[in-house]
């Protein structure tokens, strides 16, 4: 087999667990290894580190698969890779009939991405090493998982790094475009074809669940309680009653106002109505998208608390914002005057309002796509971050909860924190975090590989300075 030898100056990230080699960190090369082939690779003394696939197309040489030797990638090396994905899922995740199955590096497959839905797999084959390897993958597949059908959505950027084509299509067996699945006991329908990604993101799973605890006890906020009242034939029953003495029937008196921005499928909207939401608005730019939350929402049984929004999320959250500021000034009779400027002049109430908005909710979840896909766009990716959390802590009511979310990884932890803590001195308010998640179990994170750890969720209750 062909080796590489890494030059003696490299830093020594393999032998932390990092399965990448760059073009950088190649002193030389022995032998005639084939694009996408299987090359061993060593240290500048000779010492075997691991073995890998190849690619002299692109600035990541090599990939490692094995720390030990390895001969092929064939039908049994994924057997045996994907039997450990199935048990760890199997495991963490029992009774799920939908999954991340194989989460490339972090299941020791660099370049492969495998989803379940049901009966259904989706693959992605990212690189040129696995993208050789899509015969043997679903031989593998099927012998292992024994699925209905397995489709490829191989239709991302990526691809073009390592020389290739996108591409998509049935690999195997029957795949119907939509296809039902559960998810922390709601029912999510998903489109395979034109859905983002592989069609769903699995990666939020714990984290849409653990939203629950927002969503009941606001029903004191419009002054119901609950009291002990006598029924005509002398029984007594505890009911909630308003301020004017009524029961109120509403069955989700106690339950929150929630706005769920880039919606998508609608994943957080269903699990806000499960947990009791007195009414939810579901925003995303795209119609497909909401025509998918939409079909989502009626399947569960929650159509009559749901409003959908076709709209940039950031006109939007700006939109409400102007609006609950003009509101605010009519409400004081003057305008704001701002630091150095002449004495604030009184507000003409007769003329109509300009801005459209000026609604808040007692829950406001963001969920954006990545913003910084690449290093460079950083600087950018932090002015909309710190743009859409500024104006939405000012959208949520009083005491409220502002769910924030950030699917970028070179927007690192820390600097992901420091713009929302930007966010809130600007927008005059105090952020208590309640939550910190990552990426949920079939996302598992590979210590020292810092491009894994990606996913930041946070909870914060928001409070007016």
């Amino acid at each position: 087999m062909a080796s590489v030898i890494l030059e003696r100056s490299r830093k020594k990230r393999l032998e932390q667990g990092h399965p990448w080699v760059y073009a950088s960190e190649v002193a030389s090369v022995d032998g005639d290894p084939q694009p996408g082939g299987l090359v061993d690779v060593l240290n500048h003394q000779g010492r075997y580190l691991g073995t890998g696939y190849y690619n002299p197309a692109s600035q990541i040489r090599v990939r490692i698969l094995a720390r030990n030797p390895l001969a092929a990638m064939d039908t049994a090396f994924f057997a045996g890779r994907l039997e450990s994905c199935l048990r760890h899922r199997q495991r963490f995740l029992p009774g799920a009939d939908a999954y991340r199955l194989v989460y490339g590096e972090a299941d020791f497959l660099p370049g492969l991405i495998i989803d379940r839905f049901g009966e259904v797999l989706v693959v992605q084959l990212l690189t040129l090493g696995m993208d050789k390897c899509r015969d043997q993958i679903v031989q593998a597949l099927v012998e292992v998982v024994a699925p209905r059908g397995i489709y490829e959505r191989s239709d991302v950027s990526v691809r073009e790094l390592e020389g290739l084509e996108q591409r998509t299509g049935v690999l195997y067996g029957e795949c119907p475009r939509r296809i039902t699945v559960s998810e922390n006991g709601l029912k999510v329908i998903v489109d395979i074809e034109e859905g983002q990604k592989t069609g769903y993101f699995f990666d939020q799973r714990e984290n849409r669940a653990s939203i629950a605890p927002l969503i009941q006890g606001w029903g004191g906020r419009s002054g119901i309680t609950l009291q002990e009242v006598a029924a005509e034939d002398g029984t007594v029953q505890t009911l909630p009653v308003n301020k004017s003495g009524k029961p109120v029937t509403f069955p989700y008196w106690d339950g929150a106002t929630v706005l769920e921005c880039f919606a998508h499928t609608g994943s957080f909207t269903l699990h806000a109505c499960k947990y009791g939401a007195k009414k939810v608005t579901c925003l995303d730019v795209s119609a497909h998208a909401i025509e998918s939350a939409k079909a989502n929402v009626e399947l569960n049984g929650f159509s009559d608390r749901v409003e959908f929004v076709v709209d940039d999320a950031f006109a939007f959250l700006r939109n409400q914002v102007k609006g609950l500021e003009e509101r605010s000034e009519r409400a004081t009779g003057k305008m704001d005057a701002k630091p150095g400027a002449k004495p604030a002049s009184k507000t003409d109430t007769a003329k109509p309002m300009t801005a459209g908005g000026g609604r808040t909710w007692d829950v406001v979840i963001l969920d954006p796509p990545a913003f910084a896909k690449t290093k460079s766009a950083v600087a950018g990716a932090c002015r909309g971050y710190k743009d859409i959390n500024l104006h939405g802590m000012k959208l949520v009511n009083e005491g409220g909860y502002l769910v924030t979310a950030s699917c970028s990884y070179h927007m690192q932890p820390q600097l992901f924190l420091d713009t929302i803590a930007e966010a809130a001195k600007d927008a005059g308010k105090v952020l208590r975090l309640i939550e910190w998640r990552a990426a949920g179990k079939d996302h598992p994170q590979i210590l020292g590989v810092d491009e894994g750890h990606y996913l930041k969720f946070a909870i914060f209750e928001v409070r007016s300075k």
